[in-house]
């Protein structure tokens, strides 16, 4: 549930342009990311996985990422035809997973969709703190220079490339489960 609260302070961070609102973003960006990987983890060891927690978790995962995206858009940090791909997979993926749960069949995440998400959230970090790193200690050293724009981007595009893969894998099981059928 923390991570849904999570969505709209982001969101209205991200809408004030300034260094300290995109720090705070990151750093709430970040500990929201950072208890999705704990919460799971907690859950699976003392095997308390509930129904709700199950349906709850992916949706989180979801509108943080999302909303994140789209606030990104208007800022000039993300190409909106990229964000476009990155939500209409994540649109298909869900629903034909929601079809083959409703038909009693599971389509279990794979690793390609495990390492899609990895790579968005450490995407979406650089792209919020998306200033030269030597500012945010106040130091102009040439040698501890590190663009953080650009190393977001390059995590983005990574991330987008295994959107691509991932939804294409979960595509052909889903056609393979119901082909089967």
């Amino acid at each position: 549930m923390a991570r849904i609260a999570a969505v709209p302070v982001i969101v209205v961070l991200l809408m004030d342009d300034s260094r300290s609102a995109g720090v705070w973003a990151a750093a709430v960006f970040g500990l929201a990311a950072t208890t999705d990987a704990f919460d799971g983890w907690l859950a699976r060891r003392w095997q308390a996985e509930t129904v709700l927690g199950k349906f709850l978790d992916p949706l989180a995962d979801k509108l943080i990422v999302m909303g994140s995206l789209i606030m990104l858009i208007p800022l000039g940090r993300v190409p909106a035809w990229a964000v476009f791909v990155i939500i209409a997979r994540e649109t298909v993926i869900t629903g034909l997973r929601s079809i083959a749960s409703s038909e009693g069949i599971v389509i279990a995440a794979s690793p390609l969709g495990k390492y899609k998400t990895i790579f968005q959230m450490t995407a979406l970090v650089g792209l919020m703190l998306h200033y030269d790193f030597y500012w945010f200690f106040g130091l102009r050293w040439e040698i501890f220079h590190v663009d953080m724009q650009f190393c977001g981007l390059f995590y983005f595009y990574l991330a987008l490339v295994f959107t691509i893969w991932s939804g294409v894998d979960y595509l052909t099981k889903f056609f393979r489960l119901f082909a089967g059928k």
